[in-house]
């Protein structure tokens, strides 16, 4: 035990993102929940006071033009552009993951071509994906396929229309191949959309260097937006002449304050703006953005790799035998962020762990779930938490 503690203590030393951990609000507490919900930067309060006080409470609606309030959804999305792998001016925040979902599916199925009237899709994925999916399906005439990712290849043909693929399973923490299997749906003549909530931010994605068509994602997990902070849609510039979004709301119009009753859409990923933004929770999550300065993401990525190997070293060395099992897959090329373990009494567990001041949280029936923020988590935590789980498991 005290080998893997000095093993942490050498690592923590090492590593080049260790200073970032300053920027959070953090306690005692091992946080590996923060792929669920990232941790506060401790200056967004400070932000968000301004906001309230002098541009809202001052300013009032002079604030749209001249704090940026209006320009924000573009500014932002920007922001998150070398995040994901892409150039400026195709990404625009706002609405929820579920809103977007639903624009870029149907925006998919108008850009494809005609006698296309299957959306196949992750039948592995966060349940909204599906939902959203089933009735886009309902909305367009065309038909639901759920296929397994490994098996899209040979799902593919020439009624296909839209592919919608999670980047990573938020059960299991598995990656898919994002790279491989956008040009087989490329390939088909299909349009590939991809859910990146469980990888933005810890992993590099390459929307642009991929072709990917369309892409959603949260901000609140690795991008530490704060609790229900606005999602983001990507349409590749490729596609946004013809991106014909489902919700025409009046802030992607355009000329949006000439109210007039016929739409006429603007150009580039205003298109997929719908209603009045978001205001306060947006400019947190611009505020929150700031740590990202100066960061590399595949600095985050190395570390993300090896602080979920040392955690699965850590458990195979403390935890009874047959207690827990790894589900998540060992090939770096397959692993996302997150490390989860089946365990019988998983609820149970997570519940111990966390009055032992070890917070990850669970899938039921027998998941148990560990998410690495690497801007954040350390080595020490990873120990931390092995051995913590150990000595529930014993009990």
């Amino acid at each position: 035990m005290s080998d893997f503690k000095e093993r942490a203590e050498a690592l923590d030393t090492a590593d080049e993102l260790a200073s970032l951990r300053e920027l959070f609000t953090l306690d005692d507490t091992v946080y590996l929940d923060g792929n669920s919900l990232g941790a506060l930067p401790r200056h967004v309060p400070a932000r968000m006071q301004d906001v309230i006080t002098r541009e809202w409470g001052a300013l009032r609606i002079r604030s749209w033009g001249e704090s940026g309030w209006w320009t924000a959804p573009e500014r932002i999305g920007d922001r998150i552009a070398p995040l994901v792998g892409a150039a400026a001016g195709q990404i625009v925040v706002g609405d929820s993951t579920s809103v977007n979902v639903f624009k870029a599916v149907v925006a998919a199925t108008r850009l494809a071509g005609e006698g296309r009237d299957e959306i196949l899709v992750d039948a592995t994925t966060f349940p909204t994906d599906g939902y959203i999916a089933e009735s886009a399906a309902r909305l367009t005439g065309h038909r639901v396929v759920p296929v397994d990712p490994a098996d899209v290849g040979a799902s593919l043909g020439p009624r296909t229309a839209v592919v919608l693929l999670n980047h990573a399973d938020y059960r299991s923490g598995r990656l898919h191949d994002l790279p491989g299997l956008t040009a087989a749906v490329h390939e088909a003549g299909a349009l590939a959309v991809w859910d990146l909530c469980h990888t933005a931010g810890a992993l590099p994605v390459g929307l642009d260097a991929h072709g990917v068509d369309l892409a959603i994602g949260c901000t609140y997990k690795y991008l530490n937006g704060g609790p229900g902070s606005p999602a983001y849609l990507y349409v590749a510039e490729r596609h946004q002449a013809a991106f014909d979004s489902p919700l025409p709301g009046w802030t992607s119009h355009a000329d949006p304050f000439a109210m007039t009753p016929g739409y006429a859409p603007a150009d580039g990923p205003v298109r997929g703006r719908v209603g009045t933004p978001d205001i306060l929770s947006m400019l947190a999550l611009e505020a929150s953005l700031d740590v990202w300065d100066g960061v590399s993401v595949d600095a985050v990525r190395a570390k993300s790799l090896a602080l979920t190997d040392f955690f699965l070293e850590c458990v195979a060395a403390y935890a009874p035998e047959g207690r827990v099992l790894p589900v998540t897959p060992v090939a770096h090329a397959e692993r996302g962020s997150q490390v989860s373990l089946r365990c019988d009494d998983a609820e149970a567990v997570m519940g111990a762990l966390i009055e032992r001041g070890v917070v990850g949280d669970l899938r039921l029936p027998d998941l148990l779930r560990f998410g690495f923020t690497p801007l954040y988590v350390g080595f020490a935590d990873a120990e931390r938490a092995a051995r913590i789980l150990a000595e529930v498991l014993a009990v």
